[in-house]
């Protein structure tokens, strides 16, 4: 038989519920901020844009996640838009680590594959990844509209001028952070796809 349920089981219950949904109040609160760069990704999408994003660790598959979000929908008629990550070439990353140091290894690739119309977005899941800085500033002096996903309260990164748009996860707790981000980058997608569909919202005419 199984045992009952006690008080402590439903009070630890409550409290993992509960710093997963204050969370994302709190990004709900911030709808406004969310809806700016979402709008803004879509008018760089449709000048011919890409977005490139990257990320450390476990953020590096975010990144993954995130670009074939946009490449390849998982919703029946929605268009495809162009995106990848950096860090996919395991070579590549670690070749610009041996030679120029990892704070470089994303900076290095903007200056070479980022273009002025691009977006940079990088993930960073206190807000204090150097070399996702270092790429987001890189982006910025390409002329690339710049966004980190970040949380606890942004760092360095939500603060310093060249990112565009800082969405922040606001938790201590990295599993909730990266939960959130996870729900922030499907926001991003279905909002951009949202600015899409409005005739003359990006230009007179959307580009099909």
């Amino acid at each position: 038989m199984a045992q009952p349920v006690t008080v402590e089981d439903r009070a630890a219950v409550d409290e993992c519920f509960l710093r997963r949904t204050e969370a994302g109040r709190l990004l709900a609160a911030d709808a406004e901020r969310v809806a700016r760069a979402c709008h803004d990704m879509a008018v760089r999408f449709h000048s011919g844009g890409r977005l490139i994003v990257f990320g450390n660790g476990g953020c590096s598959a975010d990144a993954q996640h995130l670009a074939v979000e946009f490449v390849h929908p998982v919703i029946v008629g929605k268009r495809a838009l162009p995106a990848f990550s950096l860090t996919n070439d395991v070579a590549t990353l670690t070749g610009i680590a041996r030679s120029q140091g990892f704070d470089e290894v994303y900076a290095h690739q903007l200056r070479y594959v980022g273009v002025g119309t691009d977006i940079a977005l990088g993930i960073s899941p206190d807000g204090h990844c150097a070399n996702v800085l270092r790429g987001l500033e890189e982006a910025a002096g390409l002329g690339m509209l710049t966004i980190a996903l970040v949380g606890g309260d942004g760092g360095p990164i939500a603060a310093h001028p060249v990112v565009r748009h800082a969405l922040i996860a606001h938790s201590a707790d990295a599993e909730v952070v990266k939960e959130v981000h996870v729900t922030m980058y499907h926001v991003l997608w279905e909002l951009v796809h949202v600015f899409f569909e409005q005739p003359g919202v990006l230009a007179p005419e959307v580009i099909r």
